[in-house]
């Protein structure tokens, strides 16, 4: 009898053995095995939107992504310079560029993810034939975006520029201004803050969005798809030189180039953010 009570015992326990084994596989094949955080320094709209939508798919693959708003074109390429973030995604490669030889700084383009036609909104007034001597149109401030701002005027005969100054243009190569119009620099982020008290202003894409303009609705002009300038300024994931194979980078440029990240931009942004 306690020969018998023993197999049975032996028999019950290998079974529980077995049945617990078969659970706990079951369960790892269910979960996704963590690959690590990708850190990611952002503009709030359209970048930080899209980069949430994308949080989710990398879930699915094991990556956390963890994105920190901005509210400045600097602080994001300095934290990923000092190496405190992975990557940012607010810039195109013109920015880039400019502020790298500035700053000597070392960030590269890691994926190029979508570009945001600039448009001239209104602010005072609604057509630009209304235009008289002396009213203000607000523009960004910074190298690039004042010189793509400008292109954006010229091609509505608002100004005329120096020959061959394209994409470096600055107010101080308007050649001709017959509607004698004042060009107000300011911070990219102020510009769409005075809109009540100029009669335009120029505004990126994402301040745009910000302040509650459409492209399709809104803009009394923007730039065309086949433009140059829409075709230079996309916008971009940028890491430190040396980073742009890290695993998690990787991950990430493939997410946000996917076919539903694609499809995600175009039916929330309506034409104002553009895939690349």
């Amino acid at each position: 009898m306690k020969k018998r009570a023993l197999a049975l015992l032996l028999t019950v326990g290998l079974v529980a053995g077995v049945l617990v084994g078969c659970g706990s596989g079951t369960s790892s094949n269910n979960s996704t095995a963590s690959k690590g955080t990708i850190t990611v320094a952002a503009s709030e709209t359209p970048h930080s939107e899209i980069l949430a939508e994308a949080k989710t798919i990398l879930a699915q693959q094991g990556w956390d992504l963890q994105v920190t708003v901005f509210q400045d074109y600097v602080q994001p390429n300095l934290v990923v310079e000092s190496g405190q973030f992975d990557a940012n995604y607010f810039q195109h490669v013109p920015y880039l560029e400019s502020f790298n030889k500035e700053n000597k700084t070392n960030l590269v383009d890691a994926g190029d993810i979508h570009y945001e036609p600039f448009g001239i909104y209104p602010g005072t007034k609604k057509d630009l034939s209304l235009l008289t001597k002396g009213d203000v149109i607000a523009v960004p401030n910074d190298t690039t975006n004042e010189a793509r701002a400008l292109l954006l005027l010229q091609d509505n005969g608002i100004i005329k520029l120096k020959d061959g100054v394209g994409l470096s243009a600055t107010v101080n190569d308007i050649k001709e201004n017959a509607k004698g119009v004042v060009i107000k620099e300011l911070e990219a982020a102020q510009v769409s803050r005075i809109k009540s008290e100029v009669a335009f202003v120029v505004l990126n894409g994402n301040y745009a969005l910000e302040a509650g303009f459409s492209v399709a609705k809104d803009a009394v002009a923007y730039e065309k798809a086949d433009s140059q300038a829409a075709k230079t300024y996309v916008n971009i994931i940028a890491v430190k030189k040396g980073n742009e194979q890290k695993e998690g980078i990787v991950a990430l440029v493939k997410v946000l180039k996917s076919d539903e990240i694609k499809q995600f931009i175009n039916d929330k942004y309506a034409g104002a953010v553009i895939p690349y």
